[in-house]
Order: C-alpha cells, then sequence, then structure tokens
C-alpha cells in the first residue's frame, strides 16, 4: 500500500487506526514522504515517488525468491546523510547531502539478502525495506553508533557527509546580530574521523571497509591518498562539481579503487542512477571481501543496540 493524502487526513486517528490494522494483518506501507502538497499544505501524506515505489516493490520479491541464506551474508553497517553541528539553539552547521546514495547502498545490500544497519544523518527518505535504522544528527553521535555496531559487521561503508568541524561551544542562546560589527567570529575543533577509526579497529574486530570521497577536482589523486592515508579497503570517489550529479541529484558517476596484491585497481562508472550505482558498488565489495567476513559476526545482544528508528527527521 503507498498511501497519499493530505497531512490532516493522515494524521486523523481513524487512519492511523486503520493504518495499524493493516499492519497487523500483513500489509507493508511504503510511505508516505513529507512535502508540499497539493492543496498547499505541507507535511506528511505524499505519495512516495514512483522510484521508490519501484525499489521496494523489487526488494520484496528479491527477498522472497532470489536472496541468499542471510546466515551466509554479511552483517553490513552504512552510514548516511548529512550531520548538524549547532551553533545556537536556532543554527547549525551542514552541507548538501540528501543521503540518496547511502539509502540506496542499505537497500541493495538488504537485496543482496546482507542483515543491514544504516546509521543516518537528517534525511527527508523512508527507510529501506528489510534495513534497521539509526537516525543520529551529529559526527559525534555517528562516531559513537559506527564505533559500536562495526565490530560486530563484515563490511563498513562510510557514505554519510559527516562534518569536519563543529563550534567549539554551542551558544545556549541564539547568537544576536549586533550593530557594533559587520563581522562574527566562530571558533571550530575537528570532529572525530568515522572511517579512519573503524578502519584503525583491531584484526579481530574490524570489518572490509569502504570510504567515499566527494572531490571536485583531481579525483582519482585524491582518492587514492585518502585510500592509503586512512587504510581503506576500498574508496569510491565522485566529483560533485558535476552538474546534475552528486549532491541532492538522482544520478551519479565514480571512481572506485581498491587495494590488490599487486597494488592499487580502479574501475570507472559512468552516469548512472544512485540505484544502479549502488548495486555496482555492493556486488564489488561482496566480490574483494575475505571468505571469514562473509559469515555474521555476532551480534550485540538486542537490549545492548542503540535506539532505532524508521521515522522521517525534518
Amino acid at each position: 500500500i503507498a498511501p497519499a493524502m493530505n497531512q490532516a487526513m493522515w494524521r486523523h486517528p481513524a487512519t492511523q487506526r486503520n493504518v495499524s490494522q493493516l499492519a497487523n494483518d500483513g500489509w507493508q506501507l511504503i510511505g508516505p514522504a513529507a512535502g508540499d502538497q497539493a492543496c498547499g499544505d505541507v507535511g506528511p501524506g505524499r505519495m512516495s515517488e514512483p522510484e521508490v515505489i519501484v525499489d521496494c516493490l523489487a526488494q520484496h520479491f528479491a527477498s522472497a525468491a532470489i536472496l541468499p541464506a542471510p546466515a551466509s551474508a554479511p552483517h553490513v553497517v552504512i552510514t548516511a546523510g548529512p550531520t548538524r553541528e549547532a551553533l545556537d539553539p536556532v543554527r547549525y552547521l551542514s552541507n548538501h547531502s540528501s543521503g540518496k546514495m547511502g539509502y540506496a547502498l542499505a537497500a541493495e545490500a538488504a537485496a543482496q539478502g546482507a542483515q543491514v544497519t544504516l546509521i543516518s544523518g537528517p534525511v527527508n527518505l523512508p527507510t529501506p525495506h528489510g534495513v534497521e535504522r539509526i537516525d543520529v544528527e551529529t559526527a559525534a553521535q555517528m562516531h559513537h553508533e559506527a564505533l559500536t555496531l562495526a565490530p560486530h559487521a563484515g563490511l563498513f561503508i562510510g557514505c554519510a557527509a559527516v562534518a569536519d568541524y563543529r563550534a567549539a561551544s554551542a551558544a545556549e542562546h541564539k547568537i544576536k546580530k549586533t550593530d557594533d560589527s559587520d563581522t562574527l567570529t566562530l571558533t571550530l575543533v575537528k570532529n572525530p574521523d568515522i572511517i579512519a577509526d573503524v578502519s584503525a579497529l583491531p584484526t579481530d574486530q574490524r570489518p572490509f571497509v569502504v570510504g567515499f570521497a566527494a572531490e571536485t577536482q583531481d579525483i582519482a589523486r585524491y582518492a587514492e591518498d585518502k585510500l592509503t592515508r586512512k587504510g581503506l579497503d576500498m574508496i569510491v570517489a565522485n566529483d560533485v562539481s558535476q552538474q546534475g550529479l552528486g549532491f541532492g541529484s538522482d544520478n551519479n558517476a565514480a571512481l572506485l579503487l581498491w587495494r590488490s596484491a599487486t597494488g592499487t585497481k580502479q574501475r570507472e562508472a559512468p552516469p548512472q542512477p544512485k540505484t544502479q550505482l549502488a548495486a555496482l558498488i555492493i556486488r564489488h565489495a561482496l566480490s574483494l571481501l575475505p571468505s571469514q567476513l562473509l559469515s555474521q559476526r555476532p551480534s550485540q545482544p538486542p537490549s545492548q543496540l542503540p535506539s532505532q528508528s524508521s521515522g522521517e527527521l525534518s
């Protein structure tokens, strides 16, 4: 069922009772999404985008028919979306990441039969079918969740656009504009490096680590430097300066680089829908995974897992 209605209709108690009953009866809902509506209102109730509906249906039938047994698939942990670093109660530092690439990776990993945990920054996207989602806001929160889950994963993909810096101290109250100065000075401090810290885990706790590099020039050189400097196993680099690709777009292109016994190898992926690129990346990463990481590592007891949410963030 893909609901589509006015936000007031969706929020009405009778609608929510009916939705709950349908879910209890075994029906699966796709969406609804949130945003502008035909009547002029803004809120939940928008029909999910056709591409999202198709992806959900494809994942549903794939999981019922052609997936390998979950016991033979790795636990995959993926970070996605932006982070927000508060400056005061109403302002924050962030970036243009939509989360679409990370969510497409999570959907594809689940379609391949993996147990998938998605650590998501603030985005307006539905949780992919069969994926456990943990919502975070800051880089520090994402770092904590990643270091908690990575030792229990076979594959870790750092796709989130994590803020490199945060305010040294967030103001307790809204920062006011003053008439005696045309400038404002902010003191920023470095955030923890999530992908490097996961890569530096002890051998018996370290998953296969895939990083992302969003660049605007010298893509291959900067990507190979990051691959080596952070000790990654594979990196996916993309040129975010290209019109119609990268942040906020449904399409992307990438350069894949990975370590091998004979040195660094690479493969180019031309512009294509992010869902198709995600399939290429997941399948390639799984093909490189050492055999000891293909089976599930012991998971944490459910009582120790961080709280999870499948809702949408505004």
